[in-house]
C-alpha cells in the first residue's frame, strides 16, 4: 500500500518561537532542551539532538467534531524551517525503532481500526490499515506515552 508521511505545518508553530518563557506559558507551552532521550519533533520528524531547544506544546491532532476529537501534548524543534515531506512509503526516523499505535480514521473522522507496531512494523501496520476501504487517513502516536507522532495518508 502506498503511503505518504507529513510533518506537520511549521507555520502553526513559528509564532511561538523564540518567546520568553513567561510568553509561552501564557501560551500553555513551555521550553525544554533535548537530553540523551528521545525528543521527536513533530514537524521535522525526527529527534532532537541533545542541546538542542524545543517547546513542548498542546496541539489538536484530531479536529473532526467526533467523540474521537483529540488533542495531547507533542514537541516542536524550535530549529525548525520547513515542514518535512517524506517521499511516498519513507518512514521518518520518528515512527521506526518504538512502539507505534496505529489509529485509522474514516472520512468523517471516526476511529475504524487500529494497532500496535511493537516490533518496527510501522510500514506493515499501515499496509493492513489502509486495506480497509474505509480508512481514509491514519495517526500514528507512541504507544507508550500516547501522543501524537505523524498523520500517514494514502499516496
Amino acid at each position: 500500500m502506498s503511503f505518504i508521511v507529513t510533518g506537520l505545518p511549521v507555520e502553526t508553530f513559528q509564532p511561538l518561537f523564540g518567546l520568553s518563557d513567561d510568553a509561552l506559558a501564557e501560551h500553555g507551552a513551555l521550553r525544554v532542551t533535548a537530553d540523551d532521550g528521545r525528543f521527536p519533533c513533530r514537524v521535522m520528524l525526527e529527534d532532537a539532538a541533545a542541546g538542542q531547544s524545543l517547546l513542548l506544546v498542546n496541539y489538536q491532532h484530531q479536529d473532526a467534531l467526533t467523540p474521537y476529537r483529540s488533542n495531547y501534548a507533542i514537541y516542536v524543534s524550535e530549529a525548525a524551517r520547513e515542514t518535512r515531506r517524506l517521499g511516498v512509503g519513507e518512514l521518518p526516523p520518528v515512527l521506526r525503532g518504538r512502539p507505534i499505535a496505529v489509529r485509522a480514521f474514516d472520512e468523517a473522522g471516526m476511529l475504524v481500526g487500529a494497532e500496535l507496531a511493537l516490533a518496527d512494523d510501522v510500514a506493515a501496520a499501515i499496509g493492513r490499515r489502509f486495506s480497509d476501504p474505509a480508512a481514509a487517513y491514519l495517526h500514528a502516536h507512541n504507544a507508550a506515552y500516547g501522543c501524537f507522532a505523524a498523520r500517514i495518508d494514502r499516496a
